[in-house]
């Protein structure tokens, strides 16, 4: 008998230990996006064209590729910068709120209506980040990669890349990680996401 309760007080602990493991893993993202949004770095739009472009990575291409097939057709809008601002707002408002449901579903929106609008591929990355806030490594992946895939010479591409590697690593992935950080350091030097990327590829 007491094998027996000591066996299961060891397994209630492996679990708790889990669970722990889980809710850090989640609060870390929560305090990433929070970090980031505090920043200022989202809602200034950045222009599609406003950064050198790169070629998207065999990764990147793949899952972007595979997301675009399983996504219906894009219903678009004429484009309307105004409208689209409000959109785009209304959708970022949502992930201040901590509202990651209603923000992951307003920026799929946004870029289903206006696929062009040079706010698409900030709302694609962003779309990114509210999917990994929710734990939801495989949407994170797909957003992230069609930012380079869509949006190649979009200044939010580095970034996307590099967030991209983290959701690889995450999935246990760990022949894409390299290859992603690699690319990164390579056409992107300078920008801050090289240097966390040079910095990761030291710790593999």
């Amino acid at each position: 008998m007491q094998d027996q309760l000591s066996q299961q007080q060891g397994a209630i602990e492996v679990l708790q230990n889990q669970v722990n493991q889980l809710k850090q893993e989640g609060l870390e993202r929560y305090q990433d996006l929070d970090r980031r949004i505090g920043a200022g770095v989202a809602p200034a739009a950045t222009p599609d064209n406003s950064s050198t472009g790169g070629a998207p990575s065999a990764a990147a291409g793949g899952a972007a590729a595979g997301a675009a097939a399983a996504a219906p057709a894009a219903s678009s809008e004429p484009g309307d910068p105004a409208k689209e601002k409000l959109y785009y707002d209304a959708a970022f408002d949502l992930i201040k709120a901590k509202d990651f449901d209603k923000a992951s579903q307003a920026f799929t929106a946004f870029l289903r209506k206006y696929p062009n609008s040079q706010y698409a591929g900030n709302a694609q990355y962003w779309l990114g980040e509210v999917n990994l806030a929710k734990g939801d490594l495989q949407g994170a992946g797909q957003a992230f990669a069609k930012v380079s895939q869509l949006y190649p010479k979009h200044a939010k591409v580095p970034d996307s890349l590099y967030k991209l590697a983290d959701v690889e690593r995450r999935l246990g992935h760990t022949d894409k990680v390299k290859g992603i950080l690699q690319q990164v350091v390579a056409q992107y030097p300078g920008t801050s996401a090289a240097q966390l990327a040079q910095r990761d590829l030291q710790r593999l």
